[in-house]
């Protein structure tokens, strides 16, 4: 279908009391708009027009994108102005018309939409509600055939008892609606140009108003303000991991779980409590995750274990490897098959040999370490001068005494060890023992200080 989608995104949100525009605020880790915008481009349309107005030049810096241009409506006049400044730049056959602060819309509703869409007919979306307070009503025939849509400041008494809502979405042909916001008027009770208004002038110029309903209320719901906004939040995430637990994932409490991105399943992945999945994650068969840990944009691999209140960002954990509790891997983090790190433990673009181990209390920055390797409690890699980063490389089977201080540039050849305590500063060659630390006096009969 040649199509393109005009979405509204200039209001400022005056109820969120906040200096952010309404449509950049987050919804699962990304802006209202950049959900409403993903889910636009999945229908491939032609162009992409998003009308701008309260904080345009941020909404404008946040999600320009080649497949984007940008409108400015200077003046919140209502919907059908903000529509009408877009019309200049549409060139496609039809229009569909969607909102930045509606950010669950499904593009498999929006596809069953657009079915409903000819050259004789619009294609309106609807929504049932049983408190349908705020929402304008579809107004019908005895033969049930649209009519009007009534916006509820307007509606009479008997018009506020329809429980069908208008969504605000619709699509029409380009020129059709053209045509009709040339003719809107502003003489109703806010004084603005409503959208909704060319509904009975499609009516009128004997277009049929086909309908679809929304069959989730909330995937058709806006964000007017915290409350709302913490809503569509919980729903989001609640679609999430009923998603997941379909895959075959165990949530051991469905209700305390945030995907804050893209995320990738194995089969019998069993994730805890308060675990918040961010960017895009790969998940493999059989992967653990205790409770409270944040897992951003990393890789876990078969049988990886991610015990209780780790944090790893861009990092990969191999085949059977562990790491936690209280662990920290942050960017260029490898652990490989059956390597572990305990708690207390970070490491930074650092490679983990298959079966090497760092138990506890240890920062490894810019290391590789070789297989089975054993880094002792307290170890640190002393990898940067202040100006430059230097790298430390260890063989296979090397042994870190506890509490050693490695000073980059290091290379430490297989089987090395260092005695614990030592501050290792030139290389260590393979089998050798290296010792850096100050020799041990012993003062007999020591008077200890007193306070005076």
């Amino acid at each position: 279908m040649s199509l393109d989608v005009v979405i509204l995104a200039a209001g400022q949100g005056t109820r969120m009391r906040s200096a952010l525009p309404k449509v950049l605020h987050p919804i699962a880790g990304r802006s209202m708009l950049a959900h409403v915008l993903q889910t636009a481009r999945s229908l491939k349309p032609a162009s992409i027009q998003v009308v701008i107005g309260h904080g345009a030049e941020l909404v404008r810096e946040q999600l320009a994108a080649d497949d984007v241009s940008f409108v400015v409506q200077s003046e919140q006049l209502g919907t059908g102005h903000a529509v009408a400044q877009a019309v200049p730049h549409l060139k496609a056959k039809n229009t569909l018309v969607l909102y930045g602060d509606v950010p669950l819309i499904e593009a498999g509703t929006l596809e069953s939409l657009l079915t409903k869409l000819s050259a004789d007919s619009m294609a309106l979306l609807t929504v049932n509600l049983d408190n349908p307070a705020g929402y304008g009503r579809i107004v019908r025939d005895n033969a049930g055939v649209v009519q009007a849509i009534v916006e509820h400041k307007d509606a009479s008494s008997e018009q506020l008892k329809i429980c069908e809502g208008n969504t605000g979405i619709l699509a029409a042909p380009r020129e059709r609606m053209a045509d009709w916001l040339g003719r809107l008027s502003n003489s109703n009770a806010q004084g603005e140009y409503y959208l909704t208004d060319i509904i009975a002038m499609a009516v009128a110029d004997g277009l049929t108003v086909a309908t679809e309903t929304a069959s989730d209320a909330m995937e058709v719901q806006g964000a007017n303000d915290r409350l709302q906004l913490s809503e569509l939040e919980r729903h989001y995430q609640q679609r999430a991991a009923r998603s997941l637990m379909a895959q075959g994932v165990t949530l051991l409490d469905p209700s305390r779980f945030d995907l804050r991105g893209e995320v990738s399943v194995g089969r019998d992945v069993l994730i805890d409590i308060n675990v918040i999945l961010e960017g895009k994650v790969e998940i493999a068969d059989n992967v653990s995750i205790g409770p409270n840990c944040v897992i951003k944009d990393s890789v876990l691999h078969t049988g990886a274990v991610i015990k209780a209140n780790s944090h790893l960002e861009g990092a990969q954990v191999g085949e059977g490897a562990d790491c936690g509790p209280f662990a920290r891997l942050r960017p260029g983090s490898v652990l490989s098959a059956g390597s572990h790190v305990g708690n207390f433990v970070e490491l930074k673009n650092t490679r983990m040999g298959a079966g090497a181990k760092a138990g506890h209390l240890s920062y490894l920055g810019d290391s590789d370490i070789g297989a089975r390797s054993n880094i002792g409690a307290g170890t640190i890699t002393c990898n940067y001068d202040g100006a430059n980063k230097f790298k430390t490389v260890m063989g296979e089977d090397v042994f870190i005494g506890s509490n050693s201080s490695l000073v980059a540039p290091l290379n430490l050849g297989d089987g090395a060890t260092t005695g614990a305590g030592s501050t290792i500063t030139t290389d260590v060659p393979a089998q050798a023992l290296a010792v850096g630390r100050g020799r041990q006096r012993n003062l007999e009969n020591w008077p200890r200080p007193k306070k005076h």
